[in-house]
């Protein structure tokens, strides 16, 4: 479980492809890797990887092809810059909302555009997410914790602000830009209530 509070930003050492998936080697620059273990979970732009090795300054972790499917993990290069959130312990408080680390889907950044000191993004998804993603509610992007602005038909809008900018990799996006999405998942759970009692 993690919150969408970034800790730092890493970047993709290595990847290896195979027909299962990819081996992918994560620098985790600033992020203490001092009091991880094996087996231990941390976000990678949003998603859920388990640690299988690790190093002094980076992890390794196994990526399948579901994943590969169901993220912008098959568009990684290496290099590139990505967010990083070690998984929550319970002696930590919840500082942005429940996050899983189960991207739903990609979105695709349509607009990018200065509103005051903050960015305002508009990000395109598709259309059966959208009954999730509410004005005012909480949605994850590349692992961020984000509040949504506006919503209509299948694009909504979120404000970035100067520190969330700076200490996360939303400065690399442009228009066109691929996105992991992960929608709140209290959401997921009262559709799941609902549909269980209409059926019954």
């Amino acid at each position: 479980m993690f919150t969408g509070i970034i800790q730092s930003k890493g970047s993709v050492k290595d990847l290896h492809v195979s027909e299962k998936g990819i081996i992918l080697e994560i620098n985790s620059n600033s992020l203490d890797l001092s009091d991880c273990s094996i087996g231990d979970s941390i976000a990678v732009n949003g998603v859920c990887l388990t640690v299988t090795k690790l190093k002094v300054n980076s992890f390794i972790s196994d990526v399948s092809q579901e994943t590969l499917n169901c993220t912008t993990f098959s568009e990684l290069k290496k290099g590139q810059n990505v967010n990083l959130e070690k998984s929550l312990r319970l002696n930590q408080g919840i500082d942005g909302h429940i996050v899983s680390g189960h991207i739903d889907g990609v979105g695709e950044l349509i607009s990018l555009r200065k509103e005051g000191v903050s960015n305002r993004l508009k990000i395109k998804v598709k259309n059966d997410l959208t009954k999730y993603i509410a004005k005012k509610g909480a949605i994850c992007i590349n692992g961020v914790s984000l509040t949504v602005n506006e919503v209509k038909n299948n694009i909504f809008d979120v404000n970035i602000i100067p520190h969330t900018w700076s200490e996360t990799t939303f400065d690399d996006l442009t228009e066109n830009s691929m996105v992991n999405i992960e929608i709140d998942i209290i959401a997921r759970h009262i559709e799941q209530l609902i549909s269980h009692r209409s059926s019954e």
